[in-house]
């Protein structure tokens, strides 16, 4: 990986294992006070599942490549988060919270430039 793609994937990386921690470590409850409303929407499993897919899609985005372990894992880690995104606009839309949809194409943008990236970085 080049370093422009190591930022990146740090980048997203360090962002989603955050989010993942907190999604798992506290109450669907308090998260839904410290601003996730969506929250309301799922069950407290469902909250769990998705931070555990975003803590394993961040560790997916940066041990594979940095190992040289499996490296498939990493691009296959960065359309999961593409697709996590596209399900959280869909969420944000479906509960009227167009402010939100910026968060989302943040996340989003970097996560789709990874993904080729990573892919051709396979075969070269």
């Amino acid at each position: 990986m080049n370093v422009f793609l190591w930022i990146v994937a740090g980048v997203l990386a360090a962002a989603f294992a955050a989010a993942g921690v907190m999604k798992l470590t506290r109450p669907k409850e308090k998260l839904a006070e410290s601003g996730l409303a969506w929250t309301e929407d799922f069950s407290p499993g469902q909250v769990k599942a998705i931070g555990a897919l975003e803590l394993a899609a961040a560790v997916g985005l940066i041990l594979p490549p940095a190992l040289d372990v499996v490296p498939v894992l990493a691009p296959l880690a960065a359309v999961g988060l593409v697709l996590m995104m596209v399900g959280a606009a869909i969420v944000h839309l479906r509960r009227n919270e167009a402010q939100m949809l910026i968060v989302n194409g943040a996340l989003l943008a970097p996560a789709a430039a990874v993904t080729p990236e990573q892919v051709a970085g396979l075969y070269a």
